[in-house]
């Protein structure tokens, strides 16, 4: 009896000791507000610093799209600090995770540390209700290191702040991604369904070549319409990618599309305008309705390209989907959008094509 006594001790002990070391680590923790560090990803400067557009200022946008531009899809952090360990607090709303989404992709945070001049992941962390605090990753030596911190893909992060240890160095990193490349797309664009936040296809663009790509992702909204096309050809870039064919009917991108793609020759001539067809639907290969909508979307942008293209239009490209989620069948999560293996297939088709327009100008060279 007296040696299962000893032994319930020791078991509670040995499970206790690392709670009661990550609470004092915890309660230990500096916080600093992460808008007084550096913020990556938006389009524009806004009122509240984590959303990618000051959606005040256009008020003909869709209430959808407004909403939508509140998230913090593509918005990240970077900060160098010298601390062992790094945490964070943040607040979100309350609105309920997506099935087909991680809770960490949806509401958490995303760590990357740069090693050997690469961003490696270090750490992310799932939301604990509506306002979360949390270790991203510990252990890590007093050596100075470059930090990305990647917010929710599919929630407006309403606060955070960047937490270290008591006496480390906590700056902001400035300039972490060269130029800029607005993505103007859906769903899949925002990170449906990527893992976490930093596995979102323009964020992997982002680590893997160095240039800054806009995710202007809008959930099942990138449909072209006339305030939203203002929008997108009154933002700054050096490059604009439109992958928002999935989400207008075949019909709307018949009507829209020119609109779309003259508005951005007009108000930012010279530079390239790359178009992307839409990624094949698994569920389509079954389902024919959904097979044929996905085939018109493609045959729908691909003739409003080439018109324009036929009338004269420079710096015009088309980038097609064959191919692209691979032929196993295994590249989504629910037939529609990538897992992270199916964002990885994408970027090998999109990636190369991708930076072989760009180096046509001289803002890439």
């Amino acid at each position: 009896m007296m040696f299962r006594s000893i032994f319930a001790a020791l078991f509670v002990l040995l499970f206790q000791l690392p709670a009661r070391s990550q609470d004092m680590q915890i309660q230990a923790i500096q916080y600093t507000p992460a808008a007084s560090l550096y913020v990556e990803g938006r389009f524009m400067p806004t009122k509240k610093p984590f959303q990618r557009v000051d959606t005040a200022s256009y008020p003909l946008l869709p209430p959808a799209v407004k909403n939508l531009l509140t998230n913090s899809a593509g918005i990240a952090v970077t900060f160098k600090t010298n601390s062992s360990l790094v945490a964070a607090k943040w607040c979100v709303t309350k609105r309920k995770v997506g099935a087909n989404m991680t809770a960490i992709a949806y509401k958490g945070l995303d760590l990357y540390i740069k090693n050997k001049g690469l961003w490696q992941y270090a750490g992310a962390v799932g939301p604990s209700g509506d306002c979360s605090e949390a270790i991203l990753a510990r252990n890590l030596g007093n050596q100075e290191k470059e930090c990305l911190l990647y917010l929710p893909l599919y929630d407006e992060a309403l606060s955070l702040e960047v937490g270290v240890l008591p006496g480390s160095k906590l700056e902001p990193l400035k300039d972490q991604f060269r130029k800029r490349v607005l993505i103007y797309g859906s769903s899949i664009v925002q990170g449906a369904s990527a893992s976490r936040p930093g596995m979102a296809y323009p964020a992997r663009l982002s680590r893997m070549t160095g240039i800054n790509f806009y995710n202007m992702g809008l959930s099942g909204n990138a449909k072209m319409e006339k305030a939203a096309a203002d929008l997108v050809a009154g933002i700054q870039a050096d490059a604009y990618v439109l992958d928002c064919v999935p989400n207008p009917s075949p019909e709307q991108i018949t009507d829209r599309a020119a609109y779309l793609i003259r508005t951005l020759r007009e108000r930012q001539p010279g530079k390239p305008i790359i178009v992307v067809q839409s990624i094949i639907r698994e569920k389509g290969y079954f389902d024919s309705e959904i097979g044929a909508k996905i085939a018109a979307q493609n045959q729908a942008i691909t003739t409003q390209v080439n018109a324009l293209l036929k009338a004269g239009m420079k710096d015009l490209y088309l980038i097609k989907a064959d191919g692209m989620l691979g032929s196993d069948h295994e590249g989504t999560v629910d037939g529609t959008h990538p897992n992270d293996l199916g964002f990885h297939r994408m970027l090998e088709i999109l990636r190369p094509q991708i930076l072989a327009i760009l180096k046509k100008y001289p803002a890439f060279k």
